[in-house]
């Protein structure tokens, strides 16, 4: 079982997607996938053969889409959320707290959402 398969990729940018801010963590793990292949970050040749490749292309699909799916998982996972949360609360609406909203929306919707999104796109089987 290749440890480093689309799947490590989806979930490894997901995760970290949803805490520290989004735009970091797909860069680091394009990186990272890239080098899988032996392709350079770098280089811009390089980029563009990853996103064209046949084997290589789900990599960046499954980093793209985790980055910016599971950046909703926190106020903090990309700059909106917080922008939002800020405007809202100024405006006299009650939101939840950080934890509140990750434990009473986040959790029980859309990681839900995201598992089956793995698994219909991801987990290689066949529906």
């Amino acid at each position: 079982m290749d440890s480093l398969a689309v799947g490590t990729f989806y979930w490894g940018t997901g995760v970290l997607s949803g805490i520290p801010d989004n735009a970091p963590t797909y860069l680091n793990f394009l990186a990272a996938a890239m080098g899988k292949f032996g392709l350079d970050v770098n280089n811009p040749q390089a980029v563009v053969a990853f996103a064209q490749g046949i084997e290589s292309a789900v990599y960046l699909q499954a980093i793209s889409v985790a980055a910016v799916f599971f950046g909703a998982m926190s106020y903090i996972g990309n700059a909106p959320n917080f922008m939002v949360k800020a405007i809202a609360e100024a405006n006299g609406v009650e939101t939840p707290s950080f934890m509140g909203f990750i434990i009473k929306y986040s959790l029980p919707i859309l990681l839900p959402v995201y598992a089956v999104i793995y698994i219909i796109f991801y987990s290689g089987w066949v529906l």
